[in-house]
């Protein structure tokens, strides 16, 4: 007997999405179109990269899936809470970073038990007190680095239904990068969906199975990362 085919299920589904803000400039204001009619579904155990120049619309599109910035036009669906990392898990930079891993957890969603049980490995995990007892300090003592991996840390450290990763794996050294893939693919296990921005193609090859190539605000591809990959490099290769 042929085994059954489940269809799989959709976690967010962006349909016909535009989006817009203003921007003040030397006392006018004029109206920035950020992204223009971006449509495409995503499913559970999925990683979808974002891809894109600067400016192409990909982490104003993340705040639109977030509900962070309401389209124009268009809807978005989504499955359970989405979490932006680095701002469900807000860091105040004058709190150090052990009570910065209590508020960012409760503003994930974890309760003070599992906060208390999952403490030490989010601290482990981050690499912060690597070269000293940072975890102790404010985050403004912090680079730039150690604050991005231990709001990653954070986010990480919860299942989610949608979660969406803005430039973290660019900072840290390989072994971090290793353990941030290793969870990304254990948050997909569990039925997750992980949307990824990065300016690091290798990291969106290695870490997605599927991209989406942005380009000024248009989807300009939909497809295998791999495939979207290389055609944006042929895009933006220098003309001989």
């Amino acid at each position: 007997m042929a085994e059954k085919q489940y269809e799989p299920t959709p976690t967010v589904i962006a349909d016909d999405i535009h989006i817009t803000y203003k921007v003040q400039s030397g006392g006018s204001t004029r109206e920035v179109h950020a992204v223009k009619g971006v449509t495409f579904v995503a499913h559970k155990g999925e990683a979808i990269g974002l891809i894109g120049s600067n400016g192409s619309g990909k982490s104003t599109l993340l705040k639109a899936v977030a509900g962070l910035l309401p389209p124009a036009r268009g809807h978005i669906y989504t499955q359970g809470q989405p979490s932006l990392l680095g701002v469900n898990a807000a860091l105040m930079n004058d709190l150090t970073g052990e009570r910065n891993v209590v508020l960012g957890g409760l503003a994930m969603g974890m309760t003070r038990r599992q906060l208390r049980e999952r403490y030490q490995q989010i601290v482990d995990f981050s690499g912060v007190d690597d070269k000293g007892d940072f975890i102790t300090l404010p985050m403004r003592t912090y680079s730039s680095g150690m604050a991005a991996r231990l709001r990653f840390s954070i986010a990480a450290a919860k299942s989610h239904d949608v979660l969406m990763i803005d430039e973290a794996l660019a900072t840290g050294d390989a072994a971090f990068q290793r353990r941030s893939n290793a969870r990304i693919a254990e948050l997909r296990a569990e039925a997750g969906t992980v949307f990824l921005v990065s300016h690091n193609n290798r990291t969106v090859t290695e870490t997605c199975d599927r991209a989406l190539w942005l380009e000024a605000g248009t989807l300009r591809m939909d497809g295998p990362a791999k495939d979207v990959v290389a055609a944006y490099e042929a895009h933006t290769k220098p003309k001989k």
